[in-house]
């Protein structure tokens, strides 16, 4: 998001709404925030034109299409320089197991969120991405065991869970 970008209350209102819902019908949403519907969709209009809203996507229970494991990595390079950095972001770019992933400060340098199938896929994805890869010097798995939040948004829907 570029930091020229001004958001005033109004802004902050919709984006709000639409972390949990973004099918909802600029009617409701002109209801929720105080304008009108007309003035609802120039904003969320602007919004994305601004790269505020990055995208609209439809989250899908991972078990559905058959990746019900969730693994969340923590994984330290043994080098930092930026053809290292490019390298190995590109690779993870290109994992469709990746879910995401964060370049981060600490005790590690990425934390991946993935998800498989199982176990096995798991392991084959340990031995292509990291004991191939001569610049991992460590990771460190956390396997999730219930999610108990879920979605991108910040806070809990009225009534009911996030």
């Amino acid at each position: 998001m570029p930091d020229s970008v001004k958001l005033d209350r109004f802004d902050h209102a919709l984006l709000e709404q639409v972390q949990f819902d973004n099918q909802m019908p600029a009617r409701r949403l002109a209801e929720r925030v105080g304008l009108s519907e007309s003035a609802v969709l120039r904003r969320l209009r602007r919004l994305r034109q601004e790269g505020v809203i990055v995208s609209d996507v439809s989250i899908v229970h991972p078990s559905v299409l058959g990746l019900p494991l969730t693994v969340h990595v923590l994984v330290s390079l043994e080098w930092e320089g930026l053809a290292e950095l490019d390298s190995f972001t590109r690779e993870l770019r290109a994992r469709p197991e990746v879910r995401q992933a964060w370049y981060v400060t600490g005790e590690a340098d990425f934390i991946l969120r993935l998800q498989l199938a199982g176990m096995e896929a798991y392991e084959g994805f340990v031995r292509e991405v990291f004991h191939d890869n001569r610049n991992v010097r460590a990771f460190r798995t956390l396997v999730a065991i219930r999610q108990v939040k879920g979605g991108p948004q910040a806070m809990p829907r009225a009534g009911g869970e996030g």
